[in-house]
């Protein structure tokens, strides 16, 4: 359903700012960056356990979380689609769509080419001026293709590298264009190990993944320049088995987005100081803008440590076929103040998996509350020996 939105309303939700959910304090400093849709969890599994993915068992939906973990994949090939409505309770016409797969090669079966397609639809929108007059419709979206290849650099540790096109196109219904590219990469590790724990052998998971490093987005008609949601993820994963049928799996992430914290005006500080500030801050560079991340919040070493994400979830499965899973989410009050619940389950066969979750903000802040999202995978061999 078309909705009709004046500019200040468009761009606010270009943004992803929703608005009268946080009440705006001397204290709230959040982090913007431009394409934040690279930063929404595309899958059911790993949305059902809290956003959790960077040291969790290999999926299909890899590519997002740590693309190293394709390396351990035990199948040859795979193939995964995701839905996730946005926004819900406001619109019906907005979402993430995404897809990913996988290729292993060789006969060794220890590398893997990896891709995905992210397309964030911002439906249809009857745009009109502030006299309420109609200037057109337009479709605005972000849309992010990249590539991945993986390999296992020992019998326990692989590591990938993925390169990442950005595009984004928010044209007005006036025919302004704002809109803009960008490339981008991602590094990342996994290791597979076994621990011994009360005398029963455990998979232990670690991973990282530093993703979306590259270069600023113009996103305003004046070209001025972005920073995109470059993400530092690290991961642990504790997969025991209680008996021959049933395994809970124990997971932790932490994230940090690596970009510079925007200055604060000074009580003392006048207006041009300040606007200097702002000007120096637009004009730091992506790579330097990582390094400044980690000293460079206004609050100083505490609040760097608000700017620090995390999640807990746990997934118990039975006989490798039915899953259930749960998870909570956290973040700092001062930076976004998005805290959740989330839970999900999933059914696996020989030739598919079917994954669904369920979220329940406690701060009022998600825009994905109360909302289901469902993911489908394909084993590809499986499928071939189907279709036979």
């Amino acid at each position: 359903m078309k909705k009709y939105l004046n500019r200040l309303f468009l761009i606010g939700v270009l943004s992803f700012v929703v608005l009268n959910v946080i009440a705006q304090d001397d204290n709230y400093n959040p982090i913007y960056t431009a394409a934040p849709s690279l930063s929404i969890a595309p899958d059911a599994r790993g949305g059902g356990m809290g956003d959790i993915g960077a040291a969790t068992l290999p999926d299909v939906y890899s590519q997002h979380w740590n693309p190293a973990k394709y390396a351990f994949m035990t199948s040859r090939a795979g193939l995964g689609v995701s839905y996730t409505p946005w926004l819900r309770k406001l619109v019906n016409d907005m979402a993430l769509i995404y897809a990913s797969g996988y290729f292993k090669l060789g006969e060794e079966d220890n590398q893997a080419l990896s891709a995905s397609l992210r397309y964030f639809t911002m439906g249809d929108v009857l745009k009109t001026d502030f006299n309420g007059y109609e200037q057109g419709t337009i479709s605005p979206y972000e849309m992010a293709f990249d590539v991945g290849y993986s390999r296992k650099l020992s019998e326990t540790f692989s590591g990938a590298v993925a390169l990442r096109f950005i595009m984004t196109d928010y044209k007005t219904g006036s025919g302004e264009e704002v809109n803009g590219t960008a490339f981008a990469a991602d590094i990342a590790g996994y290791n597979e190990s076994y621990v011994v724990i009360n005398n029963v052998e455990c998979l232990l998971g670690l991973g990282f993944n530093i993703s979306n490093i590259g270069t600023k987005i113009s996103t305003a008609d004046d070209s001025e320049s972005n920073f995109i949601p470059t993400t530092l993820r690290l991961g642990g994963s504790l997969t025991y088995p209680l008996d021959d049928y049933n395994t809970l799996a124990l997971n932790l992430d932490v994230s940090k987005l690596l970009v510079p914290t925007p200055p604060v005006k000074g009580e003392d500080e006048s207006e041009d100081e300040f606007k200097l500030r702002r000007d120096d801050y637009k004009a730091i560079s992506s790579i330097s803008g990582v390094f400044k991340s980690f000293g460079d919040a206004p609050g100083g070493f505490s609040e760097e440590l608000k700017e620090i994400m995390w999640s807990l979830g746990a997934e118990y499965t039975y006989d490798n076929r039915f899953s259930v899973r749960g998870g909570y989410y956290y973040e700092n009050e001062m930076k976004g103040n998005r805290k959740y619940f989330s839970f999900g389950a999933g059914l696996k066969m020989n030739v598919f998996q079917i994954d669904a979750s369920y979220l329940v903000s406690t701060s009022g802040t998600s825009p994905l509350d109360q909302t289901l999202r469902f993911s489908i995978g394909f084993e590809m061999e499986g499928l071939r020996n189907l279709l036979k």
